[in-house]
């Protein structure tokens, strides 16, 4: 898996990572820990680009969840109850993590676990940052 990262801004400033690979339980904390170190270095709103994601396992959106949580205990805009309660209105979507460009399999990866409840899921990469 290859990621390149990319600032770009908008109404605020999006850290936007191309992913180009798989993200399996072979790759899942390389990705992991390249959002980690940009969330590290200041990054508040993080776009993922998945343009050339053929393929998200398990492992690969328990890691995005995991930058969910994180960026959410950065911004701390609703607390876990509200959230969940949020969530199960079809009300919440981060502000936060967005995703763009998924292929046909990866979206249904993403509305069979359930993760489009909650992280918005854009067409391309332009709209996305637009959303921020």
């Amino acid at each position: 898996m290859e990621i390149k990262t990319t600032g770009e801004n908008v109404r605020v400033p999006v850290s936007v990572m191309n992913i180009n690979g798989n993200i399996d339980s072979a790759t899942y904390q390389v990705f992991q820990a390249k959002a980690e170190e940009l969330i590290a270095n200041g990054t508040l709103y993080l776009l993922v680009d998945f343009t050339y994601v053929p393929y998200i396992s398990s492992a690969g959106l328990r890691a995005l969840h995991n930058i969910f949580n994180k960026l959410r205990s950065l911004h701390q805009d609703v607390d876990d109850d509200e959230l969940r309660k949020r969530m199960k209105s079809g009300e919440y979507k981060s502000p936060y993590l967005k995703v763009s460009n998924l292929s046909n399999d990866v979206r249904g990866v993403f509305e069979l676990s359930g993760f489009e409840t909650y992280i918005e899921i854009h067409e391309n990469t332009q709209k996305a940052l637009a959303s921020f």
